[in-house]
């Protein structure tokens, strides 16, 4: 271990940062972690706030904002080096970040969410999703394959049996329909990834990182789904700090959450 530094990412999807900003400064206070990812930041790269940031240790910021919905951050303790990032919304929507830190590539994402039916010729947002999906796959099977890269953020699926509450109940519900889940399942493979989670909690085990506003009582149902997600390629896999994976559930009980919790995991580079 001598020379080596930890590094730890976590990815969060807030639900708008200035409204939550003061949620992420308690988060990072608890946990410490070097980079934090966000999606759904909801604002303009001029409206974001940089200042509570650099308060809270990140002076180093990537920001892809819009007006009103969607876009993504990075902010890191660490110099940030901006790269090209891939093409993967056929809506030009900012929903990809990608820069290099520490000599790892880092791409954070937020994958449209698709709507309420899982049917491509009555619902346009679910056949937006599809191919996004199908860039993706496209893309990270022609990535090479001795470069560190780690994929984080909200990837709107929940792959496995044990991702969803309910397998059963939910296999016609958008996000763990089986197109979906097989979508994600060939992106895995194309490029390589480790589901990072999964190397540190069996598959059999129930992992959510997401309870929906709609639940009455999320706390007594626990009907979560696991839409984000940490992935690294074989290569930066072998740094992964299996004990050190974590999805802070606690955080979806503090005051005015977002629908998701922090999902962290440190490497050894």
């Amino acid at each position: 271990m001598s020379g080596m530094t930890r590094l730890s990412i976590a990815t969060w999807n807030i639900n708008s940062v200035r409204l939550r900003a003061g949620l992420i400064q308690r988060f990072v206070e608890e946990r410490r972690p070097d980079i934090v990812c966000l999606q759904e930041i909801k604002c303009r790269n001029g409206e974001f706030p940089t200042h509570v940031f650099t308060q809270m240790g990140f002076p180093h910021l990537h920001i892809r904002g819009q007006k009103g919905w969607h876009g993504v951050a990075i902010a890191s303790r660490f110099a940030l080096e901006e790269i090209s990032e891939p093409d993967f919304c056929p809506q030009q929507e900012a929903r990809v970040a990608a820069v290099r830190v520490k000599g790892i590539t880092l791409h954070n994402l937020y994958v449209p969410a698709g709507g309420d039916e899982p049917d491509t010729q009555i619902n346009p947002k679910f056949a937006h999703k599809l191919a996004f999906l199908a860039r993706m796959e496209a893309y990270y099977a022609a990535h090479p394959t001795n470069e560190p890269l780690v994929l984080v953020g909200d990837l709107n699926v929940a792959p496995g049996e044990h991702d969803v509450w309910g397998h059963k109940q939910l296999l016609n519900v958008v996000s763990h329909t089986p197109v979906e889940t097989q979508a994600l399942d060939k992106v895995m493979a194309r490029g390589g990834f480790i589901d990072l989670a999964r190397i540190a909690v069996p598959p059999s085990e129930k992992l959510f990182s997401w309870w929906s506003y709609r639940s009455p009582d999320w706390t007594k149902n626990d009907r979560g789904r696991r839409l984000d997600h940490i992935w690294a390629n074989r290569e930066l896999a072998k740094q992964f700090d299996a004990d050190s994976f974590s999805i802070h559930k606690n955080a979806r009980a503090w005051e005015k959450p977002s629908d998701h919790v922090p999902v962290m995991a440190h490497f050894d580079i």
